[in-house]
């Protein structure tokens, strides 16, 4: 991606950003993910720039950029089908790379600085509900032309919903990371900041179960979960097998990998957990990230109680 950047940019600005993504990702730490969006959104932005101007772009048109430029690129990204949360995240990275331009070369875009980000709409998590969350880690495709591939499948599904995780953080666990004896995994989740989650039997099961069946299984330094070359598997693997499986158990077109995860803590929740431990077991740096699963519990108590009792929908509708 650097050999395009290095056709977008004079050379000193080029420096720079190369600065800035190598800051990223050893002064602040950032996952190899985030950092890819972040370089993608830049790359897209400095073409938008190229193909208005017709030049290279340097510092000094970095600097002179006005909210009139930044608004026009927003714009071209939202006709383009980008959406206002993909859009929120590239003025946080310009935002990003203003600060650290300002730091190191003392240099800044004041209209940047003053640039709002878009209004985002809140959304509720969306949890599958207990049978279905189970049905996932339990069910089999006839496409996968090789059983070890179904219990690969099973043992990740039981593994997101059983401790919660990120599929960026299941598929980035080494068969060395599975300890029975220790009975908690310790990851790195965003920024990588180490959290320990505990490890149930059932997920360890599922585990075993796969390994069992597995190639390439005999590396402890192997990737745990892998595909059909021996690779760590891709997540757009275990996306597709889950669009397959809500076809066939007759769940909802919204379940993706992550609505597990969505699922662990809402069941939870439901069951008793309190919110500071499960923010612990999600790896949230906030608070009021967890606390969304609060309002998923309460939308479902009111849609119970509506179907309970029709008399009472005038008042609930007030709430």
């Amino acid at each position: 991606m650097f050999l395009l950047f290095k056709q977008l940019l004079q050379e000193d600005f080029f420096q720079a950003v190369k600065a800035w993504e190598e800051w990223m990702r050893l002064g602040r730490n950032c996952s190899s993910l985030t950092i890819r969006h972040y370089l993608q959104d830049l790359k897209t932005f400095f073409i938008f720039l190229q193909d208005h101007s017709g030049e290279q772009t340097s510092m000094d048109t970095f600097r002179n950029l006005t909210s009139a430029d930044f608004r026009a690129f927003l714009a071209y990204r939202v006709n383009s089908g980008i959406s206002h949360r993909s859009n929120a995240r590239a003025i946080s990275m310009l935002r990003s790379l203003n600060r650290f331009l300002e730091r190191r070369y003392h240099l800044r875009s004041n209209a940047l600085s003053s640039l709002s980000l878009p209004r985002l709409k809140t959304s509720l998590p969306r949890p599958l509900h207990i049978d279905g969350a189970l049905a996932l880690t339990e069910a089999c495709t006839e496409e996968n032309s090789q059983s070890w591939l179904n219990a690969r499948h099973q043992a990740l599904f039981t593994l997101l919903y059983g401790c919660g995780l990120r599929i960026s953080e299941a598929l980035s666990l080494d068969i060395k990371d599975i300890n029975p004896s220790l009975r908690f995994l310790i990851l790195k989740g965003k920024g990588q900041k180490q959290r320990m989650v505990p490890i149930l039997p059932v997920v360890l099961e599922k585990i075993n179960i796969y390994l069992a069946q597995a190639p390439h299984r005999d590396d402890p330094q192997a990737p745990l979960f892998i595909g059909l070359q021996g690779k760590r598997l891709n997540p757009g693997v275990a996306q597709k097998q889950i669009r397959r499986l809500r076809h066939q158990l007759g769940l909802s077109d919204s379940t993706t990998p992550h609505s597990l995860r969505h699922s662990f803590a809402t069941h939870l929740l439901a069951e008793g957990g309190d919110l500071r431990t499960i923010q612990e077991l999600l790896g949230h740096a906030s608070l009021s990230s967890t606390q969304r699963y609060t309002n998923v519990e309460t939308s479902r108590l009111l849609e119970v109680y509506r179907q309970a009792h029709p008399r009472t929908r005038k008042l609930i509708n007030r709430v």
